[in-house]
């Protein structure tokens, strides 16, 4: 979650040693503080503990390591080590500091809370931070200056935004969509936490995102997930952070504008530069602050002048207002999202590889909510408790059951959900309303001649081969591609091909 290895720390002359048989869980706490809080089986910490969340439970593991954290430092107390001047070394010391942030940030979780659940409800205005003044009380006794103190604050609102973000905006337990939680946090604070606080954590600007999946995946709720999980600095004086994330995610969705008025939207322009342009206009890269992300969906869509230009934002974070020449910065992160192939449109000069390279600092794939299911049939009736909530604005678990049972009658059981999600929201609410759901019907695609002969048992073996070689000879262009995909030799090959013209 953090790590105090940036720290100095100075203090009284340091000679005690932490005891032997307390730093296994010492270690094994800083440890996971400084891991993905996605990457771990309850069952791990429960036989670390000897504690037990409970079948059933919605708290996250770390709750158990608590009362045998506070015993230990409370054991480490009683035998004269109270502070980091009170240990020889540095290893020590971080295990001990480890230990203290980790309760440290526990201590306010339900006033984090409570703060982000405020200014979702508020989002235009800057909150103040009432209990600022003791967590700042509370880090200084650690020993740590002003500097490191607004920064640990800072990694703790950003952490549990990030934890809920990622745990609500994604409803499932099948195991694609664990992983993308996992994928999804290593996004925000890469796979090395310790890293990311010494190094990266104010230049994740250079890290693009980019989302592939069907449509109807969740692409724009995994990137407002990244989008408002940034970290975003603490002001002092005013008791406030310097942005709100409720501003801090900035989207677009690339096909709703047309080509002349698309590059205005995304980087303004100025009065007159344009017949209609009747006023200055801020496009999407101005709005987003620099501690958020701006989300470009349907990316696979764009024509090339638009990626060029899109590139050089990228590469200088730098652009220019349609009809100014003023040089504006651009400091944020950008996510982009598609469900076309862009191989496919890279290969056919339709969308630029060094513009796709620009945008694939990191790669995240959907799964489907076919996947999801054959991972796990329990995740449709997850995925309805979690839509009906939304819907009725509290958790409804007898109108999601009987939603449920509705749509197992009408839909057949191997029901493929073409839409993904997004289908199963519709079908939700049509069920509410009193409708029958009973699927897209998604005709089947006509098979070739050949191989309905095939399947109807009308074809020698020659003949199939011959084919299939002329199927692939169509697919692929050449013999020798032919030859190599069905391990005969090329004269074979065109045997085969030349027999079934």
């Amino acid at each position: 979650m953090f790590t105090v290895a940036c720290l100095v720390l100075s203090g009284d002359i340091m000679n005690k040693t932490l005891p032997s048989a307390q730093r296994p869980f010492l270690q094994t706490v800083a440890d996971l503080m400084f891991s993905n809080p996605f990457d771990h089986e309850v069952s791990e910490i429960e036989a670390l503990t000897g504690l037990s969340l409970g079948e059933g439970s919605t708290e996250h593991f770390y709750v158990l390591l608590k009362p045998k954290l506070e015993s230990v430092m409370t054991t480490l107390a009683q035998q004269g080590v109270n502070g980091l001047s009170d240990l020889a070394s540095s290893d020590d010391r971080h295990l001990y500091m480890a230990a203290n942030l980790f309760l440290i940030y526990d201590r306010y979780i339900d006033d984090l809370d409570a703060l982000i659940a405020q200014q979702i409800k508020e989002p235009e205005r800057r909150l103040k931070v009432k209990f600022s003044k003791s967590a700042f009380q509370d880090l200084a006794q650690l020993g740590l200056d002003n500097t490191q103190s607004e920064k640990y604050f800072a990694l703790f609102y950003q952490l549990r935004r990030a934890y809920l973000f990622i745990n609500r905006e994604l409803t499932g337990n099948a195991a694609c969509i664990k992983r993308l939680r996992r994928d999804l946090w290593n996004n925000v604070f890469t796979s090395d936490a310790l890293l990311y606080v010494n190094n990266l954590w104010s230049r994740m600007e250079d890290f693009s995102t980019l989302l592939l999946g069907e449509t109807g995946t969740g692409k724009g709720a995994a990137a407002k997930a990244i989008g408002c999980s940034g970290l975003i600095p603490f002001d002092v004086e005013s008791q406030t952070f310097k942005a709100k994330f409720t501003e801090s995610f900035v989207a677009i969705n690339l096909l709703e504008y047309p080509e002349g008025l698309l590059e205005s939207e995304l980087f303004g322009h100025t009065k007159g530069a344009f017949t209609g342009a009747i006023s200055q206009y801020d496009g999407l890269f101005k709005r987003c602050n620099a501690h958020g992300a701006l989300f470009l969906d349907e990316i696979g869509d764009i024509n090339i002048s638009i990626q060029i230009k899109l590139l050089k934002v990228l590469q200088e974070r730098r652009f220019s207002p349609v009809g100014a020449h003023d040089i504006c910065r651009f400091s944020g992160r950008v996510i982009a999202a598609t469900n076309r192939n862009l191989n496919e449109l890279r290969e056919a000069g339709e969308f630029r590889h060094d513009f796709y390279y620009r945008l694939s600092s990191d790669v995240i794939e959907l799964p489907t909510l076919r996947e999801r299911l054959e991972q796990d049939p329990k995740e449709l009736g997850l995925l309805i408790e979690s839509l009906m909530e939304r819907l009725t604005g509290q958790p409804s678990p007898a109108m999601a059951s009987d939603v449920l049972e509705k749509l197992q009658r009408s839909i057949p059981p191997d029901y493929s959900w073409p839409g993904n999600v997004r289908e199963l929201e519709q079908a939700v609410r049509r069920t509410v309303l009193g409708r029958e759901y009973t699927g897209e019907y998604i005709p089947r695609e006509k098979l070739p001649v050949w191989v309905e002969s095939t399947m109807a048992g009308g074809l020698t073996a020659n003949e199939l081969l011959s084919a299939y070689c002329s199927s692939l000879y169509r697919k692929e262009g050449t013999y020798e591609k032919v030859a190599a995909i069905t391990g005969l030799d090329r004269r074979t090959v065109k045997k085969h091909i030349s027999a079934a013209l």
